[in-house]
């Protein structure tokens, strides 16, 4: 996947009452891309933090303790998003420009992760309730006009795409968009059946009601008459029974099993198949004649690794689709973005959707950790190893605390700082 932003440049706040002491850390961030403003004590970090949104505080705990401390529960206060970073020194030592530099690249990456994961809340909010597609790539916006352009059509359509991309969920949305909305809506897996029960679901079966065994089956034709009927997988029907489909995609009429009286039925058939049917044809296992019939008009559905900017909106989503009523809001901490953006979803949208209903369960209400991720999704041969991002820190007084909102990260500049 490719959502996860490698870095953003941040608006950075040093404060500190000795200029001089960071002007070459306020340098190196500047050539690194990032906005610096200065100030000299609390009041004037809070005159720059009420005109500028600010994502970093950034100064040096010898800047009188209790003033720095002062700063850091006024700014969690006030500006709960902001990072505060303060810096334990050895005094006799001028503070590493490069070094701040290097945890400011790295702090970047959390919070280009965490305007990502807004975004995403933000632009799923804006979605109207009848929209249950859900993407905003270009890939799914060309997808989207396609589909719509399909809809007010009649003809019969074939949906392809891989496992999990959500076939059924497009067909459905081609039947609410059609004039065919309001009417019935049926569905068949055709890999579900065995090739005479498939035939009998699909058409009906008279012969019991003849024998006086019991009511006929209908068939579902029958059932979406006036409406549309969805055959999923519809390459896993035999040759046998492709050639009866055909004839009643021809004839629009259908012949229940024991009887030879046929019944018109007015259907459209939209078709689905995660397998290459081009390829099947040429195999001899897809009858050409109803491949064409089927392929009047065709949708490709993307996978997910192709959704360029999907994968947060989708995540999002799914927090929403399976969070507990009463519960808290649960959120994905940067480490578990950072697990799912490296991860390939060979099962598509579908296995996303199951990775965030399992981690809900796992984390018990809680923030969404990486262990709390299915297993093949952070331990998968292959896989790009996940460094933890949350902030390991040596604290030296119980007054500095973290958060995850407005969090404080200390680290001594005497060459055993601890990574954030």
């Amino acid at each position: 996947m490719t959502d996860a932003p490698p870095r953003c440049s941040l608006r950075v706040l040093l404060v500190d009452d000795e200029s001089d002491l960071y002007l070459a850390c306020a340098e190196v961030l500047r050539c690194a891309g990032h906005e610096v403003h200065t100030a000299r004590d609390r009041e004037q970090a809070v005159q720059v933090m009420t005109s500028v949104t600010i994502d970093v505080v950034l100064t040096e705990i010898r800047l009188a303790k209790r003033e720095a401390l002062s700063l850091l529960r006024m700014v969690r206060r006030r500006w709960p998003a902001t990072i505060v970073v303060l810096v334990h020194g050895n005094l006799r030592k001028p503070i590493d420009g490069d070094d701040i530099a290097l945890r400011i690249e790295r702090l970047a990456v959390q919070v280009s992760i965490q305007r990502q994961l807004c975004k995403a809340r933000l632009d799923l909010a804006r979605l109207k309730a009848s929209e249950q597609i859900v993407g905003r790539s270009d890939v799914m916006c060309r997808m989207m006009d396609r589909l719509n352009a399909i809809a007010a059509r009649d003809a019969s359509v074939l949906l392809l795409g891989e496992i999990g991309t959500g076939k059924d969920l497009v067909a459905r949305t081609l039947h609410d968009r059609s004039p065919r909305r309001g009417k019935p809506f049926v569905a068949v897996n055709c890999a579900a059946f065995p090739d005479r029960l498939l035939e009998t679901e699909l058409f009906g079966d008279e012969r019991s009601a003849l024998a006086g065994a019991g009511a006929r089956r209908s068939g579902r034709f029958a059932a979406a008459n006036g409406g549309t009927l969805l055959l999923e997988e519809v390459g896993d029907m035999s040759t046998a029974l492709q050639g009866k489909l055909l004839r009643v995609l021809e004839t629009r009429a259908i012949e229940p099993r024991g009887t030879n009286v046929s019944i018109g039925v007015d259907v459209r058939v939209i078709s689905t198949t995660n397998r290459d049917p081009a390829q099947m044809v040429a195999a001899g296992l897809f009858r050409a004649d109803l491949y064409h019939r089927l392929s009047f008009l065709s949708l490709d559905l993307p996978p997910l690794r192709e959704r360029e900017g999907d994968l947060p909106l989708l995540a999002q989503y799914f927090l929403n689709r399976f969070h507990r009523r009463g519960s808290a809001p649960i959120r994905l901490s940067p480490a578990a973005w950072r697990a799912l953006s490296a991860f390939g979803f060979p099962g598509n949208v579908r296995q996303l959707g199951h990775a965030i209903e399992h981690a809900i369960i796992m984390a018990r209400d809680a923030e969404i950790e990486p262990r709390h991720l299915p297993a093949e999704i952070t331990a998968k041969p292959g896989a790009i190893a996940i460094a933890p991002t949350s902030p390991t820190l040596h604290v030296a007084k119980p007054e500095v605390e973290t958060h995850q909102a407005g969090s404080a990260i200390l680290f001594r500049n005497e060459g055993r700082a601890t990574s954030f």
